[in-house]
């Protein structure tokens, strides 16, 4: 079996080298067709002072102050979703608060009555279909 896209010459014809030495390195290295040989504008230059995320970067008290002061109104804010999330309240939500508040034995007791119910209804329906 031999291979059917590449060449058919016998791997072990080329000299070969010993294990103990480097390949043979190219005379010459490719280089992209983007890059230049002399930079257009220097590498930005990375770290300075300590910044907190979302600072000005001065790190001054007035930035800490504004930190302090976004906190604030971000709690005011979530504390004002909180008490209009659990102030609003429809049919549906007013439904599943009591649904919540029954017992298990207030449960059973309405199931009770609902079950006698359709009984009563059922017999009514035989009493006036016999007649």
């Amino acid at each position: 079996m031999g291979n059917c896209c590449g060449k058919e010459s016998d791997p072990f014809s080329s000299p070969g080298r010993r294990l103990d030495s480097a390949p043979a390195q190219p005379k010459s290295a490719s280089v992209p067709a983007g890059a230049s040989t002399s930079p257009s504008k220097p590498p930005p230059k990375v770290g300075g002072p300590p910044r907190t995320l979302g600072g000005s970067g001065a790190g001054t008290s007035s930035s800490s102050s504004a930190a302090d002061d976004a906190r604030r109104k971000a709690a005011e804010a979530a504390e004002q979703r909180a008490k209009q999330a659990s102030s609003t309240g429809g049919k549906l939500s007013s439904q599943l608060a009591a649904q919540k508040k029954q017992t298990r034995t207030d449960t059973l007791k309405e199931l009770s009555e609902t079950q006698l119910r359709q009984r009563d209804m059922d017999a009514n329906a035989d009493a006036r279909n016999h007649n």
